[in-house]
């Protein structure tokens, strides 16, 4: 027998008739379940207690409250705390305290979520840092289970550097800091970048306090934007400009450097306030002006590529780093400037001559019209004067009309020498703006580079042969074309136009001619210089009568001196005999 036997005595007092009847020293069954209810715990549904966690497995956490059963939670409620383990205290939520099966049914969701916004605010303003599990990904970033409440994770605030593979951090709990909420939609955004950050302050303040101004450093390339590529240098980034990647001109980074790829670069400047750090990596190789070759020269021919354009004019590069100009008004030998996109567009390989070049300034200007002939080089010989030619008309001016012969020669043809007959008010009645029309050459001005031209000059001045028909004095009929306030214009043929004023406008019956009537009109005037014919409708029936009345005045005085006359000698003295008598006094006065 053991010793543990030995000490096991049985109760000389036990009455095990009463135990066997439910009844123990008077005591009913009803009052022994009492007295044990008294010692288990009071629990009320719908409130918050702390529990002692009893198992853990991957399915549920089995929680005793101190009640007469323990309560069995989903495990998923606790996914944010991977680390939790049978004897932890964890705060639940009575949903029930008995259910159909006489379970205690609990939950640490409802329990968490009781508390979390205060939790949350506190965490907010003691700027606490706190632990998350993420979900799921969401638009923009992650959502992330804090304290129960769904928080929104947004992917700048993951990590300091871009993000290229969210789904790596579902299912990961990390530590983030409470940045904003939302109270009115109850909205918590998190960051887990604030935390990153704060570690690197102070790293950053000692690399950057260590920088310098043409230090050469190696870093590796984390992000590449359309305006440059940012490089982390080890705990601090610097970014280098489009423009410092290379020399030559640069449209995609994307095309000079790559991801996570090492790189040297140079420091050219930092800002220690902002932590701004601004890097070149083509101030490493040296300046392609600098190896430019040294006989190159104005007046050289080179070749390049246009990079740019503009409406002024194009870029050529001529080798990486070394562009020219092309000005927009070097690429044609007409006067007339247009947009540098009619001549040519980016990518185009092109030859140019140099026009000017300073390697100080590194500026270079080029010229492709000069690949061509001046047309006013030998415009004498090309377009003498008086030799014809067909040109197009480019515009209009009150005073004439503006062709171009050729690519770099203008002309002006005045509107005086458009037609010999034709008044012409505005050159846009004669022709229009594209069209061709002939001319002759009438003036050169070399040094202005522009053509006196003439069209009516093509024919023969027609007023030569107008000035032996229409001559003053002759009667031809004409149609009145148009009435003005100063007269009527006639036409007397299909080329020949007349003017009469008002009052070379009345008839014989004392009426006014009116437009469109066709009358007899006598030529007053002729200026051929002038263009000029002055008629009068009036003279044509005025004058006869006139001949008429003097015709008449004229046999009247004849008939008056067909009279008696009654002689007088002293009137009928000749010159002659004056001479005589003027003689004789001469001698007189001499004392002949």
């Amino acid at each position: 027998m053991s010793e543990l036997t030995k000490k096991v005595q049985p109760l000389q007092d036990f009455n095990w008739d009463e135990f066997e009847n439910g009844t123990v020293a008077n005591v009913s069954k009803e009052e022994l379940d009492k007295a044990y209810d008294e010692t288990l715990n009071k629990v009320s549904e719908h409130q918050v207690v702390d529990g002692t966690v009893i198992s853990v497995d991957k399915k549920e956490v089995v929680v005793n409250i101190g009640y007469k059963s323990d309560g069995i939670i989903p495990a998923s409620e606790f996914r944010y705390n991977p680390d939790l383990k049978a004897g932890d205290t964890v705060e639940v939520y009575v949903e029930n305290a008995e259910d159909k099966k006489g379970q205690l049914v609990l939950s640490h969701k409802k329990a968490r979520m009781s508390k979390s916004w205060e939790r949350v605010n506190a965490a907010l303003e003691a700027q606490e840092v706190i632990t998350g599990y993420i979900k799921c990904r969401t638009k923009g970033g992650m959502i992330v289970d804090v304290f129960g409440i769904e928080a929104f994770l947004p992917g700048s605030q993951i990590d300091v550097h871009p993000i290229r593979d969210y789904d790596q951090f579902v299912g990961k709990t990390m530590e983030f800091k409470v940045v904003k909420i939302n109270q009115e939609f109850r909205n918590v955004v998190v960051s887990h970048k604030a935390l990153i950050e704060q570690e690197l302050e102070a790293q950053k303040k000692e690399i950057i306090g260590k920088l310098e101004k043409g230090q050469i450093l190696e870093g590796i390339v984390k992000n590449i934007t359309s305006y440059g590529v940012f490089v982390d240098l080890g705990g601090v980034d610097g970014l280098i400009h489009i423009t410092d990647l290379s020399w030559g001109r640069v449209d995609d980074p994307h095309k000079v450097v790559e991801l996570d790829q090492k790189i040297n670069v140079v420091i050219l400047d930092f800002d220690d306030e902002k932590k701004r750090i601004a890097l070149g990596l083509k101030q490493l190789t040296p300046h392609p002006w600098d190896a430019l070759d040294a006989d190159l020269k104005v007046g050289d021919h080179v070749k390049g590529k246009v990079v740019v354009i503009a409406d002024y004019g194009a870029f050529v590069e001529i080798q990486p780093g070394v562009e020219g100009l092309i000005h927009v008004s070097e690429m044609s030998w007409s006067q007339h400037l247009r947009s540098a996109q009619e001549f040519l567009k980016v990518g185009d390989e092109v030859e140019a001559v140099i026009l000017t070049l300073d390697r100080d300034e590194r500026k270079m200007s080029l010229g492709i019209k000069q690949l061509k002939e001046d047309p006013w080089e030998a415009i004498e010989v090309k377009y003498p004067v008086g030799s014809k030619h067909t040109a197009k008309v480019r515009n209009f001016t009150n005073f004439g009309v503006f062709v171009e012969l050729e690519e770099g020669v203008d002309g002006l043809i005045h509107i005086s020498d458009l037609s010999w007959t034709k008044k012409v008010k505005h050159p846009s009645e004669f022709t229009q703006v594209g069209a061709q029309i002939d001319v002759i050459v009438l003036d050169i001005d070399k040094e202005n580079r522009r053509l006196s031209l003439g069209h009516k000059q093509l024919e023969e001045n027609p007023w030569d042969v107008f000035e032996e028909k229409y001559t003053v004095g002759s009667i031809h009929e004409g149609k009145i074309t148009e009435l003005l306030e100063k007269g009527a214009v006639v036409s007397l043929d299909k080329d020949v136009e007349g003017f009469a004023t008002p009052k070379h406008l009345v008839k014989e019956d004392g009426s006014q001619a009116v437009q469109g009537e066709t009358l007899p009109f006598k030529v007053i005037e002729f200026n051929k210089d002038s263009k000029r014919i002055i008629l009068s409708h009036s003279r044509t029936f005025e004058d006869p009568q006139r001949e008429e009345k003097k015709a008449a005045a004229k046999k009247t005085r004849a008939a008056k001196s067909d009279a008696p006359k009654i002689e007088n000698v002293a009137a009928s003295t000749t010159l002659g005999d004056i001479d005589v008598l003027a003689e004789l006094k001469a001698k007189m006065e001499k004392g002949e």
